[in-house]
């Protein structure tokens, strides 16, 4: 039987394949080649894509699914934690924008109402694109960057009310007072159902769902509430956007939430590029062609005028000047999201073919153009900053040097440890990380086991570790130390692999239950294999506690602490590690922290080299810890002083005797 519709998605996916090989290879962001897609097949191109309306139709569905991982993501803590930024900087941002696009293009003769919807489409920017390559340079924590996401969550959510009051604008209702309190009659209507599923149905019913432990039976449920509700909203007259942010709100306030991102993901992407692929369609390139010197000027009174707004909006902040011209470069493009809302202008007559064409055209060099603006933004700053005259830099840097700094995000993770699995070894290595004073987050699959130790205060989440979202979510990437302490085995090869994907210097220790399982896991990047026939979880926190360069006295002091019972029989923790590395034919040299509290005569108040610790004990020693000053830059005339630490590298076996020579 043939599909009317398989032909278009072939030819769709097919020559976005190829189109996003070619923008990748020029490090451009896949939404271009999306959008190259629509203009190569569309019918202002070849001409090869004839079911229009069912193409649309899929692209529906991913704004659908867009809205929801947005809802998903929406967090009122860490809302709160960034919320000047969010409020101040997204409103300068966003109002400014719209109050200055529609005086310019009002006296060009657009409409009030064409000129009002212009501004909310100019005022949004690219979330993708921008937190993209952020994330890529490294800088989504760096002062422009924390100004660009805070006002990138603002427009999130304004583009909400604008789909709400586009009909409005638009003059499709008669009382407009009565519409707007008929709006928000509706609108509250919702917000307490979703308050109330929020709260007391569905996370019982996830709760229930993921006790199954059934992928699809979690899928199916999950898209059965995105798109009930979108088809609730869409029922009272309101957008199916709406009730597709609704739903993700509904399941952000769940234990559920990072699985749910993880598995719809995957759909997301899949149908959105059907979105993009369609608006890429609607761009005539004759029109582009025929108006390019129009284009043009409108496309840099665009970039030149949102960077000024935005970077206003970092002044008011009281943001040092580099980084008010950073942050307006952050946010100078049209972003995706104003394709959303220009679908809604169409259907509500809003927007004219020709304003539309020039809304397209400007939009998509303003995103292309974003990924070599940002590559350059550094130079670019230098050369605003030369030719600024300098009473109005001194002004911004006097207003700066008071500036108030926001909470800091409390889900953000650094030098910390994630533990993979929380059974019987995870609890331990909790404990241990707990009374190291080091930080740590747990993930873990067990229902049951994350909401028991979530209301005991546990940083645990529910999901599957080898989910991308998941690890972002622990923030992989800014790890020290990952346990991997579940018993399955193919689980975790997949993890392993996962995680390297993420970073190559987090340190990877795995659980398993078999020696000849040591070999594939450390090809695929394990640091540490530990089977459990010759080693126990008491021997995992040891070597993280080494790998933190805790003392050596200390872990041992902490590890008689823990033993109980069979544990007492076990060798030294040491002994053990140093014989199970000859056993792996694991290098036998490791780093550790060893400190000087007994003074021994032949060690302390003698230098370096008149110590004779390289000859005596074969160690090297890397640093000098003393006080709260940390000593690198050391030779054979640094004086050892009692109470040092010093940071040695060795044979295991030799450290354990300086240990025991300088230990009380």
């Amino acid at each position: 039987m043939q599909i009317p519709i398989l032909t278009e998605i072939v030819i769709i996916l097919g020559i976005s394949v190829l189109m996003i090989l070619i923008f990748n290879r020029f490090k451009l962001p896949s939404i271009l080649g999306l959008l190259a897609t629509g203009m190569v097949a569309g019918p202002h191109g070849m001409g090869l894509i004839q079911a229009s309306h069912e193409v649309e139709m899929l692209s529906e569905i991913g704004v659908i699914f867009l809205l929801f991982v947005i809802g998903v993501e929406f967090s009122f803590k860490h809302l709160t934690s960034i919320r000047k930024t969010v409020f101040v900087g997204g409103t300068v941002q966003v109002a400014g924008t719209i109050l200055v696009t529609f005086g310019i293009v009002y006296m060009f003769g657009l409409s009030f109402k064409e000129s009002i919807f212009a501004g909310f489409l100019v005022s949004l920017s690219s979330t993708a694109i921008v937190l993209k390559l952020l994330q890529e340079k490294g800088e989504i924590n760096t002062p422009h960057g924390r100004i660009a996401l805070g006002i990138l969550i603002f427009q999130d959510i304004i583009v909400v009310p604008m789909i709400l009051f586009t009909p409005i604008i638009a003059g499709k209702t008669g009382n407009i007072g009565e519409t707007i309190l008929i709006l928000l009659l509706k609108v509250i209507a919702v917000v307490g159902l979703v308050l109330i599923m929020a709260r007391y149905i569905v996370p019982k019913l996830l709760f229930r769902v993921a006790q199954a432990k059934s992928r699809e039976l979690f899928i199916l449920t999950i898209i059965v509430i995105c798109f009930a509700t979108a088809w609730l909203t869409s029922s009272i007259g309101l957008s199916l956007a709406l009730g597709a942010f609704f739903a993700g709100l509904i399941i952000s306030e769940s234990d559920y939430s990072h699985q749910a991102t993880a598995n719809i993901l995957p759909f997301r992407e899949i149908f959105i590029s059907f979105f993009f692929v369609s608006i890429g369609m609607l761009l005539d390139l004759k029109f582009l062609f025929d108006h390019l010197s129009v284009v043009l000027l409108l496309t840099f009174l665009t970039l030149f005028g949102k960077a000024l707004i935005a970077g206003f909006g970092a002044v008011l902040l009281r943001y040092p000047f580099r980084t008010v011209i950073l942050s307006g470069l952050m946010l100078c493009q049209v972003g995706e999201f104003a394709f959303l809302l220009s679908a809604t202008g169409i259907e509500n007559q809003i927007l004219s073919p020709l304003t539309y064409q020039y809304f397209l055209s400007v939009s998509l060099i303003t995103m292309g153009l974003t990924p070599f603006i940002l590559s350059y933004a550094s130079k670019i700053t230098d050369v605003v900053h030369s030719k600024t005259p300098n009473p109005l830099v001194r002004k911004i840097q006097a207003l700066s040097s008071d500036v108030e700094t926001e909470e800091p995000d409390e889900h953000e993770l650094k030098d910390h440890l994630v533990i993979i699995g929380y059974g019987i070894n995870g609890k331990n290595v909790a404990k241990a990380a707990r009374k190291a004073a080091i930080s740590y987050a747990i993930v873990e699959m067990n229902p049951a086991t994350v909401k028991q130790e979530k209301e005991r205060g546990e940083p645990i989440i529910y999901g599957d570790a080898s989910d991308d979202v998941i690890l972002r979510h622990v923030q992989i990437q800014s790890a020290r130390v990952v346990v991997i302490a579940i018993s399955d085995p193919s689980s975790t090869k997949r993890i392993v692999a996962k995680i390297r994907e993420f970073s190559n210097t987090v340190h990877i220790i795995v659980r398993t239950r078999y020696i000849n399982e040591i070999e594939e896991s450390k090809k695929l990047g394990a640091d540490e294999v530990i089977p459990e026939e010759f080693e126990t979880s008491i021997e995992i926190f040891t070597r993280v506690l080494r790998h933190y360069l805790v003392p050596l006295n200390e872990i041992e002091a902490f590890t008689q602490e823990v033993r109980s019972g069979s544990y007492e029989m076990l060798r030294s923790p040491l002994m053990r590690t140093e014989q199970a590395a000859k056993n792996l034919s694991i290098q036998d040299l490791e780093m550790a922290c060893v400190v000087l509290e007994r003074e021994d005569k032949s060690i302390v108040g003698k230098s370096i080299a008149e110590s004779r610790i390289k000859s005596r004990y074969k160690l090297f020693i890397l640093a000098i810890q003393r006080g709260q000053e940390l000593l690198t830059d050391i030779d054979g005339d640094t004086e050892i002083k009692l109470d040092d630490r010093l940071y040695v590298f060795g044979k295991p076996g030799n450290i354990l005797k300086l240990n025991q020579k300088v230990k009380v």
